[in-house]
C-alpha cells in the first residue's frame, strides 16, 4: 500500500505564494507520473499540473506562468510552488502518484487533500 502525506496549504492574500508538498511512502518500486489536482466547492476536480519521471511537465492554462511543479525522486516527493495566487485558486488540492509496487503491480494513489484559501 502507498501512502501520500500532503502539507503546505493555508490561507493567503491575493498575490501571495504557497508551496505544497506531497511525500509518498510504502510499497513503492518506481514512480512514474506525479501530479496535483484541485476541487473547488460546486466544481469538478480539475488537473493543475503533472510531472513525469523524466521531468516533463504539463499545466492547466489557468495556472501557467504562476505555478511550478517539481519532484525529488530520492524523496518520492512532489512539490507545487504557487505564486501570484488569485481568489479563484481557492480549492482543496490533492496530489496523485502513479507507479509500480515491489510486486510490479501498478498503483494510482491520492492524497487526502489540503485546503488552499486565497482572500481578496
Amino acid at each position: 500500500q502507498v501512502q501520500l502525506v500532503e502539507s503546505g496549504g493555508g490561507l493567503v492574500q491575493a498575490g501571495g505564494s504557497l508551496r505544497l508538498s506531497c511525500a509518498a511512502s510504502g510499497n513503492i518500486f518506481s514512480i512514474n507520473a506525479m501530479g496535483w489536482y484541485r476541487q473547488a466547492p460546486g466544481n469538478q476536480r480539475e488537473l493543475v499540473a503533472t510531472i513525469t519521471s523524466g521531468g516533463s511537465t504539463n499545466y492547466a492554462d489557468s495556472v501557467k506562468g504562476r505555478f511550478t511543479i517539481s519532484r525529488d525522486n530520492a524523496k518520492n516527493t512532489v512539490y507545487l510552488q504557487m505564486n501570484s495566487l488569485k481568489p479563484e485558486d481557492t480549492a482543496v488540492y490533492c496530489c496523485n502518484v502513479h507507479g509500480s509496487n515491489r510486486y510490479l503491480h501498478s498503483f494510482d494513489s491520492w492524497g487526502q487533500g489540503t485546503q488552499v484559501t486565497v482572500s481578496s
